[in-house]
C-alpha cells in the first residue's frame, strides 16, 4: 500500500514545516488504540470460517473517532493505521471535530454469500461493540461495504444496548437516518474545491477543458459536474481504456454506455476515439482528476502530463517524487486530504442530523458542504502562499498544528 508509505512521508515534511518536536511527532504518529478480533460466522454450506479484524482508533484530540470499515482480503493492522492516521488528518484539513479511525476485516466478501457477509458485519460489531458509539467512535461504509451493511451493523449495536443510538454509525440507508446528499459528496466537496481555486485565479471553467480517471460513483460524478460548468471533458477512463474526444464527451451518454456495456470504449462514435488507459495521464487537458487508483502518476511518466491543475480525488494517485517534479513546473496540485474530504463531511452532516434529530434536505447538506469545502480551501490557500509551499504541504502542516494543539490542550502531550 505505496498511498501510506507517501504519507507518512508527507506527514514527516510538515512537522519539519512547523517545527514539530520529535516528541510531538512520534504522539501524532502513535494510535491511541489497535483493536483486534478473530470473527467466526457459520457458513451455509456448512460448517464455519475465521477472519482476522481490525479498528485502530488513531486520536480523538479533536473529537469522537471516525471512519470506516472495509472488508477486503489485503486488510491488516498497517494498512488499517495508515488509513486511520490519514481520516484524522482529513477531519483536521476541513474543521470538523472528529478524529481519526479506521477498520477492516480480511476477507474477500466476492467469495462469501449476501447472508454469509451480512452475519459477518453482526460479528464485527459484537467484537467492537465496547468500544463504539455516538461520542466514542463512529463506524462508515468503505470498500466492500454499503449502506445495507451499516443497517445490519446499526441494528446489531442497538440490539446489544438496547437502545436506539442511530448517530453510532453513517452512511445508513435514507430510511434508517441516513443523510441526502451522501452519495455524491465526494465529488462535490472536490470539485467545490476546485471551483474555489478557479474564481482565485479568475480562471473561467467554460473555457477549460477536463480528464477523468475512473468512472465509479466519485469519478462519474466529478465527470458530471464538470460538464455542468461548462467545462470541455475531453477523456473518460476506465481500466479497460480510455475514451477521447478532443472537441468535448457527452458525459452522460458516455456514462449510460458504461452501464450498459461495462466499458467507455463502447461510446467510441460520433469523433470519439479509443486509448489504452494510461492515456489519460497524457491528454491535453488543462485539469486531470485522478480519481481511481494509488500511484497513477510517478516519476517515470511525470513528464507526459500537460495538465496545469490536477484534482486528486483517488488518495496516493501521485508519487512524491512526481509530486516534486510537479511542483518545480508550477503545476498545481489539490491534495486528496482536502479535495476528497466531502465524503466524511457529509458523515459529519449525517451525525449531526442523528443526533438532533433533524432531517436536512439535500439543499441544505449541499449548502453547507460547500461552505465547508470552501472555507477549508482558502484556509490552505492561505497557508501555502504565506509559507511559499504546495497545497499538498499547506494542507498536511494545518491539520497537524490542529491536531497537536487539540492533543496539548487534553494534556496529552
Amino acid at each position: 500500500m505505496a498511498a501510506f508509505q507517501y504519507f507518512k512521508q508527507n506527514i514527516r515534511k510538515s512537522a519539519q514545516l512547523i517545527g514539530l518536536t520529535t516528541a510531538e511527532l512520534e504522539a501524532f504518529e502513535t494510535p491511541d488504540r489497535i483493536l483486534r478480533a478473530d470473527l467466526t460466522i457459520p457458513l451455509e454450506e456448512g460448517g464455519t470460517a475465521i477472519f482476522p479484524a481490525y479498528r485502530v482508533q488513531f486520536n480523538n484530540a479533536r473529537g469522537p473517532y471516525k471512519g470506516g470499515i472495509r472488508f477486503h482480503p489485503g486488510a491488516d493492522e498497517d494498512e488499517v493505521s495508515a488509513l486511520a492516521a490519514m481520516m484524522a488528518v482529513k477531519c483536521a484539513v476541513v474543521g470538523i471535530p472528529l478524529g481519526g479511525a479506521k477498520g477492516g476485516v480480511a476477507v474477500d466478501p466476492k467469495k462469501l454469500s449476501q447472508k454469509e457477509i451480512l452475519e459477518l458485519a453482526r460479528a464485527y460489531v459484537r467484537a467492537f461493540a465496547e468500544r463504539l458509539g455516538p461520542d466514542i467512535d463512529i463506524p462508515a461504509p468503505d470498500v466492500y461495504t454499503t449502506p445495507e451493511i451499516m443497517a445490519v451493523m446499526l441494528d446489531e449495536y442497538e440490539r446489544i444496548t438496547g437502545k436506539s443510538l442511530p448517530a453510532m454509525i453513517t452512511g445508513k440507508p435514507l430510511s434508517l437516518g441516513g443523510s441526502l446528499g451522501r452519495d455524491t459528496a465526494t465529488a462535490d466537496g472536490a470539485v467545490a474545491v476546485l471551483s474555489a481555486l478557479l474564481v482565485e485565479r479568475s480562471l473561467d471553467a467554460s473555457r477549460l477543458s477536463a480528464a477523468v480517471q475512473g468512472t465509479g460513483n466519485a469519478g462519474a460524478q466529478a465527470a458530471r459536474l464538470l460538464q455542468a460548468l461548462g467545462t470541455k471533458v475531453i477523456a473518460l477512463a476506465d481500466s479497460k481504456g480510455t475514451l477521447v474526444k478532443d472537441s468535448g464527451l457527452d458525459v452522460a451518454a458516455v456514462l449510460a454506455e458504461k452501464e450498459l456495456s461495462g466499458s467507455v470504449l463502447a461510446a467510441a462514435r460520433g469523433g470519439a476515439h479509443q486509448a489504452n488507459a494510461s492515456a489519460i495521464i497524457a491528454s491535453g487537458a488543462d485539469i486531470f482528476v485522478p480519481a481511481a487508483l494509488e500511484e497513477q502518476i510517478t516519476g517515470v511518466n511525470v513528464s507526459t502530463v500537460k495538465a496545469s491543475v490536477i484534482l486528486e480525488i483517488a488518495n496516493g494517485p501521485i508519487t512524491p517524487e512526481a509530486d516534486d517534479t510537479l511542483a518545480a513546473r508550477g503545476v498545481t496540485v489539490i491534495p486528496d486530504v482536502l479535495a476528497n474530504a466531502g465524503g466524511v463531511t457529509v458523515s459529519y452532516f449525517e451525525w449531526i442530523q442523528n443526533r438532533t434529530g433533524e432531517r436536512w434536505t439535500r439543499t441544505d447538506v449541499e449548502a453547507k458542504l460547500q461552505a465547508t469545502m470552501k472555507n477549508a480551501y482558502r484556509e490552505v490557500a492561505d497557508f501555502s502562499a504565506d509559507r511559499g509551499v504546495t497545497l499538498r504541504q499547506a494542507a498536511y502542516a494545518l491539520a497537524l498544528t490542529r491536531i497537536i494543539d487539540a492533543m496539548k490542550a487534553r494534556g496529552r502531550i
